[in-house]
């Protein structure tokens, strides 16, 4: 192989240099094409989002006969009552009322509960629903205050059927709050908010509840729990305002209490239920359906835990002090299953 004297060649040796400008183009372009993608990706996931908001849920087949022509609806709350899921159930009630082919609807309940204003509008349209459908509804392993609120919107004389294990009640409502201010006090930390009133800022939890206060939020709380007394009433014809109030202590029931009490008619499993609404019907043969909603694009992603951000610690004391009415069981921290 050949050797190049550099020493002896006429030529001098010549040193490239990449210069700075155009280093400086390299880094925009590189700038532009990242903004770029990232622009896309955002108007994907609007896109997506916005395209599967406008999809009706797709139907599942269950079970019963894969050919019949007749369906029974099987709508499923497993989940504590409150966005997102209050959305997609409420989509799946409209998409079914509009089903010519479903002749009746088993509710199926699985929830301790959730927010007042939710746990009433999904009453409110189930409620609707039966008017035009029979709906009868299997309680699992827990139903119970907003998921026992909801139960009601199958109508009165709606047969309820609760499994040996379930349990059930826990009528009424609940407000969490914290009071850290002692602990503030130790840490020297005060409240200093700038209110318009006095009761502006009364659920701040570095301040103890006046009088005031807590007669103010009993009597919202009063008109919630009267609210959720009436529904019963006029959801079980079998109990008088009476026997409902001395119900509604909070306490959950089992199965077999909840029998005795009135709250639930059978003990059965979701199979009995759908035998008998069968009966009801007057069908032969039916097939049994689910209705589920396509991802987002969000959930695609980054899987289920989109539906549930981790939430940072000035959030979670934020959120403290924000009056969250619920029909709920267990109290503040009481997690759903996610569908």
């Amino acid at each position: 192989m050949n050797q190049i004297d550099l020493t002896n060649s006429r030529q001098p040796l010549q040193v490239v240099l990449v210069q700075p400008r155009r280093r400086w183009v390299f880094l925009l372009l590189l700038l532009l094409l990242g903004g770029s993608f990232c622009l896309n990706l955002l108007l994907a996931v609007v896109c997506a989002d916005y395209v599967k908001d406008q999809t009706p849920p797709n139907e599942k087949f269950h079970s019963g006969e894969v050919l019949a022509k007749d369906k029974i609806a099987r709508i499923v709350t497993d989940f504590t009552i409150m966005p997102p899921h209050t959305k997609r159930f409420l989509d799946t009630i409209d998409h079914i009322q509009k089903q010519d082919d479903v002749k009746g609807v088993v509710l199926v309940i699985d929830s301790p509960g959730g927010l007042v204003s939710d746990s009433h509008e999904i009453y409110y349209r189930l409620k609707k629903l039966s008017e035009t459908k029979p709906i009868s509804v299997s309680m699992k392993g827990i139903a119970a205050s907003g998921g026992y609120y909801i139960a009601m919107g199958a109508g009165a004389g709606a047969p309820i059927y609760a499994e040996p294990t379930t349990w059930t009640g826990s009528i009424g409502v609940i407000m969490p709050r914290y009071d850290i201010s002692k602990l503030a006090d130790q840490y020297g930390v005060k409240s200093d908010s700038l209110t318009t009133g006095p009761l502006k800022d009364t659920l701040n939890p570095f301040k103890e509840l006046t009088e005031e206060d807590r007669k103010v939020w009993m009597e919202i709380l009063d008109d919630s729990f009267k609210r959720f007394l009436t529904v019963i009433d006029e959801g079980r014809e079998n109990l008088t305002m009476e026997q409902i109030r001395a119900l509604a202590t909070g306490q959950i029931y089992t199965s077999g209490q909840a029998i005795a009490n009135g709250l639930v008619d059978k003990i059965g499993y979701e199979d009995d239920v759908i035998k008998d609404l069968k009966e009801k019907l007057g069908l032969t043969s039916v097939r049994v359906v689910n209705y589920e909603h396509p991802k987002s694009f969000a959930e695609s992603l980054l899987g289920a835990e989109a539906l549930n951000p981790p939430v940072d610690p000035l959030s979670q004391l934020i959120n403290a002090s924000v009056p969250r009415a619920m029909y709920l069981f267990g109290g503040p921290g009481t997690s759903g299953r996610s569908n």
